[in-house]
């Protein structure tokens, strides 16, 4: 029997999960193994760079698939705007999505002794509960449930009921509510809406404290290819304050988040160097865009600049993350909040404090 196995979706998820594997211990690194989904992330060269710092027993490629992927799924999501119909629908896409998943999921999951799963509302939640896999879920983005909580969003709407019938594995609800799901792992109880009986809290800030400086520079060779070469760039254009901006990829629209950047440069940076941050998953060329600013390569929780000995900044400059509270390198963090966004797209779109 394998001892455990982490399925990320993020490179956040893969920085949390190496602070916990760092956390138990150099005598028990190597007995775990990672599965990086490709499912929404490019981890370009993340997999070999894993391989090499000898943390994991395996470093795997999963490819789940989007529902999109079978045709034959599509009708049984449609709205009939009848509680009966929808339900019984519900429960076949349930059942056909974890079977139709079946020939991407190439990793054995019953020989774990545990599986932490970040996102499980992907694919791998509806197989490993189609397949009666009993499952650890954990929290995707630190608080991120303050700022969507999926569970209830996604099924606003006698909720009460739907959670009953997942908890009989009929359907299937994220986030704590599965039949097989054995408990979720979250940052801060405190700052939810809602709650749920399977939720456990397990703080990041002790995990980053805890670890030592051959843990941190191990962090660095993993994440960032060239932390000296961002160090030397950075001394040689920034000239005074600098500023970090933290994109992020919403809107979905580009040319909406091309003028968000040009107005948050403009409206929040004057006089300073700019340093852009792209998100890993927001794809603008802004080394093209904003030539007069320093922009970050490679792809990396921001959470890791916190290991780079000489980085400060005058401000960091966030729309709705709580990437921020884990920042120990500025003077001031600003999050402007998702109502920013509203003159750029329907708030309908980013609004989702309303469940």
């Amino acid at each position: 029997m394998n001892e455990r196995i982490y399925v990320c979706h993020t490179f956040y998820n893969v920085y949390v999960t190496l602070l916990k594997e760092f956390h138990l211990g150099k005598e028990r690194l190597g007995e775990a193994d990672i599965a990086l989904s490709t499912m929404s992330t490019d981890f370009s060269g993340l997999k070999e760079r894993l391989e090499a710092s000898g943390v994991f027993r395996n470093v795997f490629l999963l490819e789940e698939k989007r529902d999109n992927t079978f045709p034959q799924i599509a009708k049984y999501k449609r709205s009939y705007h009848n509680i009966v119909r929808h339900l019984l629908n519900r429960i076949i896409y349930t059942k056909l999505l974890g079977k139709l998943e079946e020939p991407y999921m190439t990793i054995d999951f019953k020989s774990y002794q545990d599986i932490y799963v970040y996102c499980d509302s992907d694919p791998i939640g509806y197989y490993l509960s189609y397949q009666h896999i009993y499952y650890h879920a954990m929290e995707d983005g630190l608080d991120c449930l303050k700022y969507l909580d999926g569970a209830h969003y996604d099924n606003r709407g006698h909720f009460k009921l739907k959670a009953f019938l997942s908890s009989l594995n009929l359907i299937f609800i994220q986030n704590g509510y599965g039949k097989y799901c054995l408990d979720m792992e979250i940052n801060d109880l405190s700052c939810l809406r809602h709650t749920c009986p399977k939720y456990k809290v397990v703080p990041r800030k002790p995990l980053e404290l805890a670890l030592s400086s051959e843990q941190k520079q191990a962090m660095l060779r993993i994440f960032m290819e060239d932390a000296d070469g961002f160090l030397q760039e950075l001394s040689k254009k920034a000239d005074g304050d600098c500023i970090l901006f933290l994109t992020q990829p919403h809107p979905k629209s580009e040319e909406a988040r091309v003028q968000i950047c040009h107005d948050i440069i403009r409206d929040y940076c004057e006089g300073c160097h700019v340093v852009i941050k792209p998100h890993p998953r927001d794809l603008i060329d802004y080394a093209a865009l904003r030539p007069d600013c320093t922009v970050i390569r490679g792809k990396f929780p921001v959470e890791v600049l916190n290991f780079l000995e000489g980085v400060h900044f005058k401000k960091v400059i966030s729309i709705a993350t709580t990437a921020l509270d884990t920042i120990d390198f500025a003077d001031e963090k600003i999050n402007l909040g998702d109502t920013f966004w509203d003159k750029y797209e329907d708030p309908e779109n980013h609004n989702w404090r309303t469940v």
